[in-house]
């Protein structure tokens, strides 16, 4: 690691941050962290299962790159994809109150 990003690395990662934040709304923002956590989640419970992206595809019926993603939050897959990967994960959508 050169020492300019070592020096200015951070700074400019939490600027960018504050920039991305302050062009959302704070809906947006609770929204854009929901999905993330739901992303994280997905790819946990995968890995947990020792399963490959194209195995865990194959036991929900999609392809290997919807997984994928999927897990890199590329789409925002509909309840009913959830709700496949979830079955196949052995996994269930629990919808609680915010804490």
């Amino acid at each position: 690691m050169n020492d300019a990003i070592r020096k200015y690395g951070s700074s400019v990662g939490d600027d960018a941050l504050e920039y991305i934040n302050s062009l959302l709304t704070k809906e947006e923002r609770e929204e854009v962290a929901l999905e993330a956590q739901l992303m994280a989640e997905l790819t946990k419970a995968r890995k947990e299962k020792h399963l490959t992206q194209k195995e865990l595809g194959e036991l929900c019926g999609l392809p290997q790159s919807a997984i994928a993603r999927i897990e890199k939050g590329e789409n925002s897959p509909s309840i009913s994809t959830v709700t496949k990967v979830l079955t196949a994960l052995g996994k269930r959508l629990y919808i609680g109150d915010l804490a």
